[in-house]
């Protein structure tokens, strides 16, 4: 376990991978679910997803946050305290990068965007405190 990230996780985070999110519920089990996710040249991970919920709501009471990209037998673990953005013209911008990543056809693209700017979202970012890497 580090807290930096290692050429070959950063790399890793640069390919085509769905990130699995884990945030904290009131009575303290694990709350789930598979994200779009960004990896910035300083090595911010950034996320979206709307305010409304259970995950939001659980980060807005509790910071702490984790994620696993896996790939078959390699993955890489980060954990940390998100950072929630709510200023639109950030939360659009970082929707429109995330799009960008992971919806190939470019025609749909801005449609898309429109879509998911209408679901009443936030930016997640955060800074990884802990990273697990694993490669066989």
């Amino acid at each position: 376990m580090t807290s930096g990230l290692s050429d070959w996780a950063k790399e890793f985070l640069r390919a085509f991978h769905f990130a699995v999110l884990s945030t904290l519920n009131t009575d303290g089990s694990s709350q789930l679910t598979t994200m779009w996710y960004l990896l910035e040249n300083d090595a911010t991970i950034v996320m979206s997803t709307p305010g409304h919920l259970r995950k939001a709501k659980n980060l807005r009471r509790d910071p702490r946050i984790a994620i696993c990209v896996p790939d078959g037998n390699r993955y890489v673990s980060l954990s940390g305290r998100v950072s929630i953005i709510e200023d639109q013209s950030i939360v659009r911008r970082d929707i429109e990068r995330l799009v960008e990543r992971y919806v190939p056809d470019e025609a749909a693209r801005p449609q898309t965007i429109e879509a998911i700017v209408q679901q009443g979202r936030i930016s997640l970012r955060f800074t990884p405190e802990k990273v697990i890497e694993f490669s066989l």
